[in-house]
């Protein structure tokens, strides 16, 4: 019925690199006021680093290192957390180190707490030792960026001027 072929549209390409927005973006800058999140729906196996605030809603097996930590209703922790400051919602398995602890109502802890300050609210659980810290716990560095990965040429094999058999 038309006579014209379609053009497929144009996609433009994606720049080299991203505009400056005025939102520092590095580890080294974190953004005051909004935590990295592990949502309810996520497992992670492994260590967590963050020079900035995080919040854990789901199942973390490894050790944790934050400025600030909040473990979630939903969240099981098991590991051990250093951070300045700890409030737990959830269940932690593990040895706990901050300058100050939070333990909520719905909190079940399963290990030692090392703090300065500890507030726990009637209704918390903790099965493990007490003990007082007489240094804070410095803030935690922000954590190394990873290395730039090789440029790609095109063929997948990521050295310059090498070609697919």
């Amino acid at each position: 019925m038309f006579s014209k072929a379609s053009k497929p549209p144009r996609v433009p390409p994606l720049p080299d690199s991203l505009p400056e927005s005025g939102v520092p973006v590095s580890a080294e800058e974190p953004r005051p006021g909004v935590p990295s999140i592990i949502s309810a729906d996520l497992k992670i196996v492994g260590d967590l680093n963050s020079g900035g605030d995080l919040q854990i809603d789901g199942a973390v097996e490894g050790d944790i290192t934050s400025r600030s930590l909040t473990i979630g209703e939903s969240a099981v922790v098991r590991g051990v957390m250093v951070a300045e400051t700890v409030h737990i919602y959830g269940s932690v398995i593990g040895e706990v180190r901050a300058n100050s602890v939070i333990l909520s109502k719905t909190a079940r802890v399963e290990g030692d707490i090392i703090h300065q300050s500890l507030t726990m609210e009637a209704g918390a659980d903790l099965i493990g030792r007490l003990s007082r810290l007489d240094a804070k716990i410095p803030a935690p560095r922000p954590a190394e960026p990873a290395a730039a990965a090789p440029k790609s040429n095109g063929t997948g094999l990521g050295k310059p001027g090498a070609q697919g058999a």
